[in-house]
């Protein structure tokens, strides 16, 4: 085996499964980033003897080695299946039959996402260096990601003769279509600048993309605040670079033990931040739906909101009585910074889908920041337009609170009479909460979610109430220290 592939960590939390022999060698099937530690020794059959039957439908990477057993070539695929077949196609190019020719075996990795193919093949091709990943492209200068040396470092796309001492890089990435795939799903989860510093803050700032903007951090005149954006701001980059690196699951571990930190501090603001994030990793992370589920059921999409919905159904109706079916729920969030510039989002889903038209924004008029206030004067109000008839937004079906027994209360006490049902999704273990009233007494159950549809329906409606808040509260801040 190659020196260079000892060279390559191993992720300690990688899973081996059983080695299943294909064409000229083995299967090595992993789900950590860098489980790369191939040790594929490929036995004396021939490539011609693949049995595409066994390849699974998942992404990850393939690799073809020569009789030598050096690597000639590593790909990605979003589906391992259907891309090492079309190598066995009659129309190939003479540059990939020639490489076909030569090859003798086959090997993959396993993984769970997009994400984590397009960082391994990176990864793999800078370490392995395989002659024909350069021969095959029509790009003869494959893109890099640097990251530039200097008070806020900007994240780049590059070619290698644009590489400079004081940048990190990353790459060679096959295609600038991969580079871009890379950083469109990194930049909403870690967001970062692409200029220098100037006196206005950038486009992308304004939708959360350059966030906190190199701009605005300069022009905050509070050096408390002002530092405390500068080290988010680092942070960010930071965590770029250990994704990059192959530090994906070091990350993931990472911003859980942060979120718990917080938590403990009771600095819940804070921890909701994080868990945001954890979310929005775990989802571009998140094992991808063959096309196949497609193929057979056009209507996937609407089947899997439906199930979701009836799993919701299916539990109330254990411990509540449904005035209607659900079709339209309501999710309320609060967010204000260490007290101040409270302000409310609504967001309305229907049949588990959002409805933008539907979105609605409160600026709370009480400044003291105390969010059972606040709560009560958002849904008062919202319970103003409840009628259609009068210019109203309609009535929903359900209404979810991001909260537990404190927060479902002071909206079960204004929804009463409308009789709404209102539930908590509190966040210690994403805690279902639901108001019962019995002989004149409110009480409250309390179910611990398993894994199952009406979970993933709640977490997703309260996320998208959250992100809601906090995007306008951020312009109303930005706004206000600005004016300072």
């Amino acid at each position: 085996m190659l020196d260079s592939l000892k060279k390559i960590k191993v992720n300690k939390n990688s899973i081996n499964y059983p080695a299943m022999r294909f064409a000229s060698g083995r299967v090595f099937l992993r789900t950590s980033l860098l489980a790369a530690s191939l040790h594929p020794r490929p036995s004396r059959q021939g490539l011609r003897e693949v049995r595409i039957k066994v390849i699974p439908q998942n992404p990850g990477v393939y690799i073809f080695w020569n009789k030598e057993e050096r690597p000639i070539y590593i790909g990605k695929a979003l589906n391992l299946k259907n891309r090492v077949a079309s190598y066995f196609l009659t129309n190939l190019s003479s540059k990939t039959a020639r490489m076909i020719r030569e090859a003798k075996y086959c090997s993959i990795i396993k993984v769970s996402s997009e994400l984590e193919a397009l960082l391994l093949e990176a990864n793999l091709v800078r370490k392995l260096q395989p002659i024909y990943n350069s021969q095959l492209k029509d790009d003869k200068h494959p893109l890099y990601i640097k990251i530039t040396k200097e008070k806020y470092p900007q994240v780049l796309t590059a070619r290698k003769a644009d590489l400079k001492d004081g940048t990190f890089f990353f790459g060679p990435y096959p295609s600038s279509r991969n580079v871009k795939s890379v950083l469109k799903m990194l930049r909403p989860l870690f967001p970062y600048a692409e200029h220098k510093i100037g006196n206005k803050e950038c486009l992308y700032s304004q939708i959360g993309l350059c966030y906190p903007c190199p701009n605005y951090i300069e022009n905050i005149k509070d050096e408390k605040l002002k530092k405390g954006h500068m080290a988010i701001y680092k942070k960010n980059i930071g965590a770029i670079r250990k994704i990059l690196s192959g530090g994906l699951h070091y990350i993931r571990k990472s911003l859980k033990k942060e979120m718990e930190i917080y938590s403990k501090k009771e600095d819940f603001e804070n921890a909701k931040v994080v868990r945001d994030q954890i979310q929005k990793l775990d989802y571009i992370t998140q094992p991808i739906t063959p096309i196949n589920e497609f193929l057979k059921n056009p209507n996937f999409i609407e089947d899997t909101r439906r199930n979701e919905i009836n799993s919701l159904e299916t539990i109330l109706y254990q411990y509540i009585s449904l005035p209607r079916k659900i079709r339209r729920i309501e999710c309320y969030d609060i967010a204000h910074l260490a007290g101040s510039s409270p302000t409310a989002s609504m967001t309305t889903f229907v049949m588990g889908e959002p409805e933008k038209s539907l979105y609605r924004h409160f600026r709370i008029s009480q400044t003291e920041g105390n969010d059972l206030s606040s709560l009560r004067e958002t849904i008062k109000r919202r319970s103003k337009y409840f009628d259609p008839s009068s210019g109203g937004w309609g009535m929903p079906d359900l209404i979810l609170v991001d909260g537990g027994k404190t927060q479902v209360r002071v909206f079960w006490e204004e929804l009463k009479k409308y009789e709404i049902p209102v539930l908590g999704l509190a966040k210690r273990f994403e805690t279902l909460v639901i108001p019962q009233f019995k002989d004149n007494r409110l009480s409250f159950i309390q179910l611990r979610l398993p894994n199952i549809p009406a979970k993933n329906l709640l977490q997703r409606i309260r996320d998208e109430a959250h992100r809601f808040a906090r995007r306008y509260h951020h312009k109303l801040v930005q706004r206000e220290l600005l004016l300072v």
